[in-house]
C-alpha cells in the first residue's frame, strides 16, 4: 500500500503522516516500509529460506534488488547481515 492510501486509512493527510513518521522514527513512511520489508527478508533468510525465494516472498523483484536495498539501507553486503 502506498503512503497516500496508508495516510487515508488512518485518517491523516500524506504530509501529516510524513511529519509524524519523521518524529517517531527519524525517517519518512516510505523508508520505514523499506526497512520493515528488509527486516522480514532477513528473518526469512536467517531461517534458511534461499535468498531468491526470500526476495520473492518479501516483494523484491529479485535477489539483486534485495542485495541493493541491503547495501543502501544497511551500508553493508547481504551476506554480512546473515
Amino acid at each position: 500500500r502506498g503512503v497516500a492510501a496508508t495516510a487515508e486509512a488512518v485518517g491523516l493527510g500524506a504530509r501529516q503522516l510524513h511529519r509524524r513518521s519523521l518524529a517517531a522514527f527519524g525517517y519518512g513512511p516510505k523508508t520505514l516500509a523499506r526497512i520493515l520489508r528488509l527486516q522480514r527478508a532477513l528473518g526469512l533468510a536467517r531461517s534458511g529460506v534461499p535468498l531468491a525465494e526470500t526476495a520473492a516472498r518479501t516483494g523484491y523483484a529479485d535477489h539483486a534488488h534485495l542485495a541493493r536495498d541491503v547495501r543502501e539501507l544497511a551500508g553493508t553486503r547481504l551476506t554480512a547481515l546473515l
